[in-house]
């Protein structure tokens, strides 16, 4: 900051705001705070456990949407590090049926169904907790510890919390599509129904009829004859939109009997997973690595040279450059081996520089008090003429 005097312009002096007392207090934030993906504050109210429960691990049900996949996963805390329970990722769809619209909102309550399902059957407790038959859209609260009402007997479901990171929490969020699948398939996840499509927030009501519909991809499907109408009316504009859906033989119509059928694939088997792309036949790996150097390869090199004269080929040219024949390998290396035994503190020398040159000096050079003042009185002039004064 520059201060300076009317009447004495000369006198200039600059006030340093950040001194060294600001920096050496200076406390570096976390690393994925810096790059903007942790909320740490949110984070530490989920991961934190009660002591009386001593080293019982407190599940969080993480959501992230991608533009190409929805990822879920069952996380748990440690020390060392976040430790994954199990994970669905829509991308496993095809296996079960639906091979395109892998992100939309029906997508996500696909991969939570299949997150739930799946770590159930891992813990062996499927069977005791079959969840929702059907998906209706009607809201159901979770049986937990702390809102028991006496009701129902036996064992509590398994318990996760709701992680969305940092997506905005707004009605109709894919992230509670994929929660609501997860619910629907028995695992029980503290939420209320003002989030979900078709919840009425003057009336304070979840319209469970919208909320089916958008989960059976109905909006999907009105989108797509909308589209289709255009392409009708304009048929030489070019439109791309769903033509991934037309590829594969999916109408408008077929939405909600291709999602049904999903949930109902995904119950009979959580374990089915997408088949890997194997290779072409015949077809020779990529390997990078290089070709281990033999005295036999050496002279197969040098009689292909031979062979074909007119052949550029550098291979082992610094080896024919520094006079090393092939014969002169062995002996090259047990000298260098009784070289290094005798004198292993040997490096090579230093290149000395041409006579006569500058070094490169980028440093910047440190101005005096007056050049400083002088510097500052310029600025201050440049200033005062610029304001007319």
């Amino acid at each position: 900051v520059l201060y300076w005097c009317e009447n004495h312009p000369e006198m200039v002096f600059v006030k340093v705001v950040k001194n060294k007392a600001y920096f050496k207090r200076f406390q570096v934030k976390y690393r994925r705070r810096r790059e903007g993906k942790t909320d740490y504050r949110a984070r530490r109210t989920m991961v934190l456990q009660d002591k009386t429960k001593y080293n019982q691990p407190k599940y969080r049900m993480v959501v992230r949407i991608t533009n190409a996949d929805v990822i879920t996963q069952i996380v748990h805390s440690k020390i060392a590090g976040d430790q994954v329970l199990c994970a669905a990722y829509s991308h496993e769809l095809p296996a079960f049926g639906v091979k395109v619209g892998l992100t939309n909102y029906a997508a996500a309550y696909c991969t939570g169904l299949l997150l739930a399902r799946r770590t159930l059957t891992k813990l062996g407790i499927a069977q005791t907790f079959p969840g929702a038959k059907e998906a209706t859209g009607a809201f159901k609260a979770v049986r937990t510890k702390a809102n028991d009402d006496g009701e129902e007997e036996g064992r509590f479901p398994f318990k996760a919390i709701l992680d969305i990171g940092l997506v905005r929490t707004t009605t109709g969020a894919r992230v509670f599509g994929a929660m609501k699948g997860a619910v629907d398939g028995g695992v029980a996840i503290p939420h209320k129904p003002n989030r979900f499509p078709g919840f009425n927030k003057e009336k304070g009501e979840l319209n469970a009829k919208a909320h089916k519909d958008r989960i059976f991809g109905a909006h999907v499907a009105a989108y797509m004859k909308e589209i289709a109408e255009e392409k009708k009316s304009n048929p030489d504009e070019k439109c791309t939109q769903f033509d991934a859906f037309a590829k594969n033989k999916i109408a408008a119509g077929d939405l909600e009997g291709m999602y049904k059928a999903c949930h109902a694939a995904i119950r009979a088997d959580p374990t089915k997973t997408v088949p890997k792309k194997s290779g072409k036949q015949g077809a020779k790996s990529k390997a990078f690595n290089i070709k281990k150097l033999t005295a036999a390869y050496m002279k197969e090199i040098a009689e292909e040279k031979k062979s074909n004269p007119d052949e550029k080929c550098t291979q082992f040219d610094a080896f024919a450059k520094n006079k090393i024949a092939a014969g002169d390998l062995e002996g090259m290396y047990k000298a260098c081996h009784a070289a290094i035994r005798a004198d292993p503190t040997k490096t090579v020398p230093k290149k000395s520089g041409k006579q006569g040159a500058k070094s490169k000096a980028f440093n910047i050079k440190k101005l005096t008090r007056k050049e400083r003042q002088a510097a500052a009185a310029k600025k201050v002039a440049a200033l005062r003429k610029s304001l007319g004064k």
